[in-house]
């Protein structure tokens, strides 16, 4: 005997008032504010970001050293690890500041130091440092930022600064820049030490990239297709560095004339005796020298691998942190950067030891992708994901993540 077709199956010509509901349309959303809303990812911002910007300064961001294994297997190792969650907790709220070198963050990662970064987008430092302001997470100047210290300062009087320095040669010089980031307010120096020399970085030459941009044939096509940059290009004031006032040659030469091959472990006590403030040295990619720098007296290690553009097959950070956490743990603050893309990534760094994070080709896809408000976005997303997975973790606040709540899968 065939089963009785429950009412809700039985065929029926459809009533208007049961259509009504769904003949909802929207009035489409256009302009820079709507394409940002719908990004829902960092990765949604990097592909904005790839059409509006011209190759050479999107590659300039995008691009690593040599052959980019460094690159791609810092941010496999985020994809190959595995969360442990715990159920049953209460997480209706959720806290995500941290305390970073004896100041409060609203989020457990800043901005880091990027190079050329109003070449990438006009409103670069600018944007970067008032979206960190408005956000209340630190934000790292670069020697090589095209804005001065004191411009950044005034644009975000209230803001977390933190200043980076490469050491030169010339240490009169060095001696100005730091005098300069102290009376501008900066309370951090973020000294980089994994620069002997300038990495391969072959996409910019590839590019035949310079400072500033040249207009050539290949030049002006790729623009054609992206008037709105070059506009914001050519009616902003030419790009000027923090460290220098004015530049004209290849990136690859600029580098190398700022990097000095010299350094050793007694420049980093001179810095110490110099600077009164927050010393924090980045590019720490050994125990052994996590440990030293320590040993030298800095209050802050930065485990980074350049973002991937200098020595190509570099160790990875998000590796090292288990292991200089367990040595170092309560004796300095560990941060971490490169390869960090999603909230989810900066919540595994935390949770296996480090006590803060640093973002920089993240915030730069917002930044290529709709200036000031294009950063706003890509912090948004990264705080959401953040106190999302934190949640999902059974996790109220940073604090409470340990080792216990993720695993490495990496030869598992």
């Amino acid at each position: 005997m065939p089963s009785q077709i429950p009412p809700a199956l039985k065929r029926r010509i459809p009533k208007v008032s049961d259509l009504a509901p769904l003949m909802q349309f929207r009035k489409p959303e256009l302009g820079s504010a709507a394409r940002l809303k719908r990004a829902s990812t960092i990765w949604d911002l990097r592909d904005i970001a790839k059409r509006r910007t011209p190759t050479a300064p999107f590659d300039y961001t995008d691009g690593a050293a040599e052959a980019e294994i460094t690159l791609r297997r810092a941010r496999g190792a985020f994809l190959d690890l595995e969360f442990r969650p715990g159920i049953l907790r209460n997480v209706e709220t959720v806290d995500t500041s941290v305390s970073v070198l004896g100041q409060r963050s609203a989020q457990p990662f800043g901005i880091a130091p990027t190079g050329f970064t109003r070449m990438m987008q006009s409103e670069g430092e600018y944007a970067g440092s008032q979206a960190a302001e408005a956000a209340g997470i630190p934000y790292t100047l670069s020697t090589m930022g095209t804005a001065s210290i004191e411009d950044v300062a005034a644009a975000a009087p209230d803001g977390c600064n933190w200043f980076q320095l490469y050491l030169w040669t010339d240490r009169d010089r060095s001696m100005e820049l730091i005098d300069r980031a102290a009376k501008a307010g900066n309370d951090t120096l973020m000294v980089t030490v994994d620069t002997a020399v300038a990495g391969s970085r072959l996409r910019d030459v590839r590019n035949g990239l310079t400072i500033p941009p040249a207009l050539t044939v290949k030049t002006v096509l790729d623009a054609s297709y992206r008037p709105a940059w070059w506009f914001n290009f050519l009616t902003h004031e030419p790009l000027a560095f923090a460290s220098l006032s004015r530049y004209s040659g290849t990136v690859a030469d600029l580098i190398n004339s700022m990097f000095d091959p010299t350094l050793t472990y007694e420049d980093l006590d001179w810095l110490r005796d110099v600077w009164k403030g927050n010393l924090v040295v980045k590019g720490i990619q050994t125990v052994d020298d996590a440990k030293k720098a320590v040993d030298h007296g800095v209050d802050g290690l930065v485990l980074s691998n350049h973002g991937g553009r200098q020595l190509d097959r570099a160790p990875i950070p998000l590796h090292l942190v288990p292991d200089v956490a367990a040595a170092l743990k309560g004796k300095t603050s560990i941060m971490l950067d490169t390869g960090i893309m999603s909230g989810g990534d900066i919540v595994a760094a935390l949770a296996l030891g480090a006590d803060f994070t640093l973002i920089g080709r993240a915030y730069l896809y917002g930044l290529m992708a709709g200036g000031r408000a294009g950063v706003d976005r890509s912090i948004e997303i990264l705080s959401k994901e953040t106190a999302r997975t934190m949640q999902l973790l059974g996790v109220n606040k940073v604090e409470d993540l340990n080792p216990d709540h993720v695993r490495l899968l990496q030869g598992s």
